[in-house]
């Protein structure tokens, strides 16, 4: 995105909040940042909204805009692949439609389309990237701000067509053309430029490329230090010089939150798990089993055959003899969704041949011994990965030798291969009918685990009527279909199954807006219920405004309620209430605790927001933050909950005021007024805001804000009583939208605002 885009896009905010579009407008600018810092859930939202209301409004920049930026989210830091090629190819047709082609960042759209398909298959789609971003870059000047990207992708896809030394000298041939320009190359050009060194078999010149890119600056600054740690890294292993490779490797704990870098970075662990630095263990095989599956879903094909094979050397390595198997049967499988395949047959056969090659780890005792002894083992330093190949000679013929075997794999992340132990020893064999409800519980979260959703609804089928239902609630709650999870656990509670039918009932229910239905299900067997249970019934109970219910459960955990009948309305506290922001982000608003599950909010909101000072919100009661252990910092400590809903909004509209501020005892009296009036009233500024004098052109202290008044005042009843509490102020305060508003000394309002420079 260049300059003029962002031009236009503050053009853009400014109408857009004019209109009143405020919500639309806080967002828009910050769509970039949702995508780059992660923040995927606020993306998720916003970016699609923004791009329905600029359809809406016939702006179709700012829909590319919109729709290019939720792209880049998903395909990005999250690599998504083949989920994400349709939409690609259609931003791209919605690129090179007559109203948006002379968009400067439409081109953007060609580069999304070769990550996505990078993300996808490299190798299978070298070609097709070379061919569409070559036609881009005919001709295209170094000049332009999508040259760069262009570049950096190109020089990626000659490396996954087998031709680093091309893409090496391409990538210098481009960094040249930006210097003749008068243009820096990116770090994610350099960085390019740096695999493709190390691809070409010159790790020492690529180390030198990647200190050099180093010092360009980064199109995603948020990302570059792991990526430029783990490239870094993989360089440095490959050298030999492994001290520095795991100094400069980042930690687990940094790179699990960036799909994007899970290959490069296993490479590098792959090259350094023979050191003493690096601990190749069985919570390392069980990170890359759940990288695999994220692959898996995502479309990243490539990606989760590379790390099948990675994570299966690895396993070998911990004489994880299964596991490896496994992997390699994973990786064989994979293949089929790939459209390059060169060299992964003899990968995959090396990969077994190393299984078969490797003894397992002898076995403590006799097997009469093992199911006991896995229950005595230390839980916090036992190695389930070595138990699975020592509990598998039992498994499918001892029950709880398989129960443990079983449970085992799916927590390493195998579940399809202990569901079909399973479903040998307790389907196949006839035998479901007269199961255990455990055995029952244990094959059906490992059929959900596994995805297997034909066979679970195969088992359920064979089950008697409660167990039956159960199962398909389990499994319809597990994939978000709500109204068919709340059916099949009503019929399993009327068919007399236990309280974890009418947990999944409530969850359903309440899913669906159900309340009432859902606190009932819990109070009609609130004895039985566990204090986690019973808040949930409080809160459900709340939003149905079932307060009888609310004071069975406050009585149930002993938290004492004045009243007897009615509404809760009491005074227990202040709390922050976190709700959502029209950015996506969050909003903390100080409130008074109402009720068990109830607050009221006591801070003015901004025009535009969906809640105000007066509204009863319902929150969670569950807390957000510890409670601090120093006595000192408890005292003014203010719980944070999240917000459930508005159970009644207070009808308050809020004013904004904006101008220079007054002094100390003219402040504390206009505060006075606010309060004896009841209006709530907050500054948002703080002590870095400042105006201009209208004369000297000197700074100047100011205060800004949000005032909110109850739905019996009127907008002219506000007006009189700001003009009377600033009237002797030096300088004045205004309240342009008010005065709009009411028609009333707009002119004035107006001046101060410029003089000002509010």
């Amino acid at each position: 995105m260049d300059v003029d885009i962002w031009a236009w896009v503050g053009e853009t905010q400014q109408q857009l909040s004019e209109a009143g579009n405020v919500g639309l407008a806080m967002a828009l600018g910050d769509l970039p940042a949702q995508a780059y810092e992660g923040r995927y859930p606020q993306l998720d939202v916003m970016a699609p909204a923004i791009a329905q209301q600029a359809e809406a409004l016939e702006l179709p920049w700012l829909e590319f805009y919109a729709r290019y930026w939720h792209l880049i989210g998903r395909i990005g830091d999250r690599a998504q692949g083949a989920v994400a090629i349709d939409d690609a190819q259609q931003l791209l047709a919605f690129a090179q439609r007559e109203d948006v082609r002379e968009c400067p960042s439409a081109p953007a759209a060609v580069e999304a389309l070769a990550v996505a398909w990078a993300n996808t298959d490299g190798p299978g789609y070298a070609n097709e990237r070379l061919e569409t971003l070559g036609a881009y870059l005919e001709g295209l000047s170094p000049e332009k701000a999508s040259f760069t990207g262009l570049v950096t992708q190109y020089v990626a896809a000659l490396i996954d067509a087998g031709k680093p030394g091309e893409a090496v000298t391409y990538a210098e041939s481009a960094v040249e053309r930006l210097r003749v320009a008068g243009r820096e190359a990116s770090w994610e050009l350099g960085a390019e430029s740096a695999r493709a060194l190390l691809t070409a078999g010159r790790a020492e010149d690529a180390l030198t490329a990647l200190q050099a890119a180093s010092e360009f600056q980064p199109d995603d600054p948020v990302a570059k230090d792991h990526r430029d740690g783990v490239r870094r890294a993989l360089i440095l292993a490959t050298l030999g010089r492994t001290a520095e490779a795991v100094d400069a490797l980042p930690d687990l704990d940094v790179v699990g939150e960036h799909p994007r870098v899970f290959v490069e970075w296993s490479q590098a662990v792959s090259l350094l798990a023979t050191s003493a630095q690096i601990t190749n263990t069985w919570q390392l095989g069980r990170v890359l089993r759940q990288w695999i599956d994220y692959f898996g879903m995502m479309g990243g094909y490539r990606a989760r055959v590379e790390l099948a094979l990675i994570a299966g050397d690895l396993a070998v390595a911990r004489q994880g003899v299964w596991q490896a198997r496994l992997l390699a049967d994973l990786a064989e499988s994979g293949t089929a969704e790939l459209r390059d395949t060169e060299g992964l047959a003899e990968r995959i056969a090396a990969l077994r041949a190393a299984a078969d090659a490797t003894t397992e780890p002898e076995a403590p005792g006799t097997l009469e011994e093992r199911v006991g002894q896995f229950d005595a083992a230390d839980g916090f330093n036992a190695d389930p990965e070595k138990w699975i190949g020592w509990l598998a000679p039992l498994s499918g013929e001892d029950l709880e030798a398989t129960r443990r075997h079983t449970t085992t794999l799916g927590f390493l992340g195998y579940p399809a291969t202990g569901a079909d132990i399973y479903w040998r020893m307790i389907v196949d064999s006839g035998k479901i009918g007269e199961a255990d409800d455990d055995d029952v519980n244990y094959l059906t979260t490992l059929l959900v685990e596994a995805r297997q959703d034909e066979r679970l609804e195969q088992m359920a089928a064979l089950l008697p009527h409660a167990a039956q239902q159960v199962a398909l609630a389990r499994l319809h709650s597990a994939r978000e279909r709500w109204e068919e999870a709340l059916d099949a656990a009503e019929h399993a509670v009327a068919a007399g199954a236990g309280i974890d039918a009418r947990r999944l009932l409530s969850s359903a229910a309440q899913q669906l807006d159900q309340n009432a239905k859902a606190a009932q299900a819990l109070l009609e067997v609130i004895d039985e219920l566990s204090d986690e249970d019973v808040w949930r019934m409080i809160v459900m109970a709340t939003s149905a405004e079932d307060w009888d219910t609310v004071r069975k459960g406050a009585a149930k955990i002993g938290m004492p309620i004045k009243s007897k009948e009615g509404p809760i309305e009491e005074e227990m506290g202040l709390i922050r209430v976190i709700l959502p922001a029209p950015d996506g982000g969050q909003r903390q608003v100080l409130s008074i605790r109402t009720g068990p599950a109830t607050a009221r909010l006591a801070l003015p909101q901004p025009r535009g927001m969906d809640y105000n000072a007066g509204d009863l919100v319902v929150f969670d009661p569950q807390l957000l933050e510890p409670v601090p252990e120093d006595p000192q910092e408890q005292q003014n400590f203010v719980p944070p909950f999240a917000a459930v809903r508005i159970l009644r909004p207070g009808g308050y509209t809020s004013y904004f005021f904006d101008g220079a501020a007054p002094s100390e005892e003219d402040w504390a009296e206009f505060t006075e007024v606010m309060a004896e009036r009841g209006w709530p009233m907050w500054v948002y500024s703080d002590e870095n805001y400042k105006v201009t004098h209208p004369t000297s052109g000197e700074p100047l202290p100011g205060v800004f804000g949000w005032v909110a008044v109850p739905p019996d005042v009127s907008p002219s009843e506000v007006d009189a009583l700001l003009d009377d509490a600033t009237e002797r102020w030096v300088h004045p305060l205004a309240w342009l939208d008010l005065a709009r508003e009411i028609d009333v000394e707009v002119e004035r309002h107006e001046r101060i605002v410029k003089e000002y420079g509010l």
